[in-house]
């Protein structure tokens, strides 16, 4: 997340600033259905925004995140109530190779919705 972002300020932003930012950011729901992707991630994952919204993320979207090290964190962070952050490191294994990653989960009284941030290492 860059400097000038804090946490809170993400659930506030349009689409175009989300599209901006220089990290992949996709909100979910809590079942995982994907209500936003910016720009970033779908140049990253290569998963045009049109064939991912709408989809489920563990499902359909990314299959290798549907383990207990995120789709279980995920799960249990959904439970949460009220403004609520966690991060961990993460390895995706796309079909055209893997990627270091670390995601942030962030969750606020604000919505139902939780993002998902996505800033990768450079290797």
């Amino acid at each position: 997340m860059d400097v000038e972002t804090s946490p809170s300020d993400l659930f506030d932003l349009g689409e175009s600033a989300i599209d901006a930012l220089p990290f992949g950011l996709i909100a979910v729901d809590i079942d995982g259905t994907i209500a936003q992707y910016n720009a970033y991630e779908s140049r990253m994952a290569r998963l045009p925004k049109d064939r991912v919204i709408g989809r489920n993320f563990f499902r359909d979207v990314a299959p290798c995140a549907a383990v207990q090290e995120f789709q279980g964190r995920f799960e249990r962070f959904a439970q949460g109530t009220g403004d609520g952050a966690e991060s961990f490191d993460f390895l995706f294994r796309f079909a055209f190779g893997r990627q270091r990653v670390n995601i942030t989960f962030l969750r606020s009284a604000k919505t139902k919705q939780i993002k998902i941030l996505v800033n990768r290492y450079d290797d």
